[in-house]
């Protein structure tokens, strides 16, 4: 097996540093994702007779956010076949990550979510039968015109390999402005490659005119790679000239991480050709989630605390790859030094990056 499939997860467990207790703004895109959620899967039950609804959540995670889309969907489906006046599927839903994902804590969650389901909708609702299947989504997972309707969310911007032809990138751990053109073409055709692989595949196991929602990083014309990669690679460089870590590890780290504008992900969905497209919209949201959006000044976060919130979003995220290259040892210094020039940064500027929301239809 690909050891970057081994260590790519986010952080297990319930503790302070995982991904369970540090997942807020990628529920947050979820929210904003749900009316297009809606609208993709409404569509599909005004067309298709639909007796067992299949819905694959794919990069599903653990913590909250793994079952938050099975919940969505009820709600959503309740809602569509109430106003229809058509009984309710039964519903099979197939959480997909990658072989280290914490499986295991989503499913002992199943039963108290169970029952918050039960009581809410009761005997209005269809079976519901919840399913993980490991493996990578850049290969096939499910049989031939199998699912309705396919969900994926924060996930696609990880790449199936870092670009093998990089070049010399001592500086850095992933794209920035002074990167050579030559970098940001091969981390651009590994984008292709992925994404065109990642809708071929689906188109295959989707029924036709079946449904799909994506949501990614993506990052606008105008703007430098995300801001956060840049950092990190200056942090370790910091750590590198404190003999900290070793300099053939980094040296030979790279992210595997692309975040596509809106109009690199369109050329690929029209190359492809297995989809049509519905929507594609780019939403901005700030590196804190917009923490202090809606708060009295009284009760707002000061920039230490909001700094600390960004680092432990992205430790709970990134913390496996980069232990597993630089050791356990420096990880609390690296996130400190890291949430340090976060405050350093947010002082000179607003730090934001776009989400970008897809919209598909399979064709015919």
């Amino acid at each position: 097996m690909d050891r970057q499939q081994v260590v790519l997860h986010m952080n297990h467990g319930m503790g302070d540093n995982s991904y369970a207790h540090n997942s807020i703004i990628q529920n947050k895109v979820m929210r904003e994702a749900k009316p297009i959620v809606e609208e993709n899967i409404m569509r599909l039950h005004t067309i298709i007779p639909i007796h067992c609804f299949k819905v694959a959540d794919l990069g599903c995670s653990s913590g909250p956010n793994a079952l938050q889309l099975v919940s969505n969907v009820i709600d959503i489906v309740h809602t569509t076949t109430s106003n229809l006046n058509v009984k309710p599927p039964v519903f099979q839903f197939f959480l997909n990550d990658l072989f280290g994902n914490d499986f295991n804590s989503i499913f002992k969650s199943l039963p108290q979510f169970s029952e918050i389901i039960e009581e809410k909708k009761g005997h209005k609702l269809g079976p519901c039968f919840i399913n993980a299947t490991p493996g990578t989504f850049y290969k096939r997972l499910f049989p031939n015109n199998f699912s309705h309707f396919v969900h994926s969310s924060f996930s696609l911007h990880w790449l199936s390999q870092v670009p093998k032809e990089l070049g010399n990138n001592k500086e850095n751990i992933h794209l920035t402005s002074t990167s050579p053109p030559r970098m940001h073409k091969a981390y651009l055709e590994q984008f292709q490659k992925d994404f065109k692989l990642f809708l071929k595949l689906r188109s295959q196991e989707l029924v036709s005119k079946g449904g799909m929602v994506l949501t990614l990083f993506g990052r606008e014309e105008t703007r430098d790679m995300r801001t956060a990669w840049r950092l990190f690679g200056i942090t370790l460089n910091d750590m590198l000239l404190e003999n900290l870590i070793e300099e053939i590890k980094l040296e030979s780290f790279n992210l595997p991480l692309y975040d596509p504008t809106i109009e690199e992900a369109k050329e690929v969905i029209e190359e492809e050709g297995s989809f049509t497209l519905q929507r594609l919209e780019s939403v901005i949201m700030g590196w804190d989630g917009n923490i202090n959006e809606g708060v009295d000044d009284k009760n707002k976060l000061d920039l230490n605390m909001r700094a600390q919130f960004i680092t432990k979003q992205q430790r709970a995220a990134l913390e496996p790859l980069l232990k597993a290259q630089f050791g356990e040892n420096v990880m609390d210094e690296l996130f400190l030094r890291f949430k340090n020039k976060v405050v350093e940064l947010m002082e000179e500027k607003i730090l934001e990056f776009p989400t970008l929301i897809i919209s598909l239809i399979k064709k015919a």
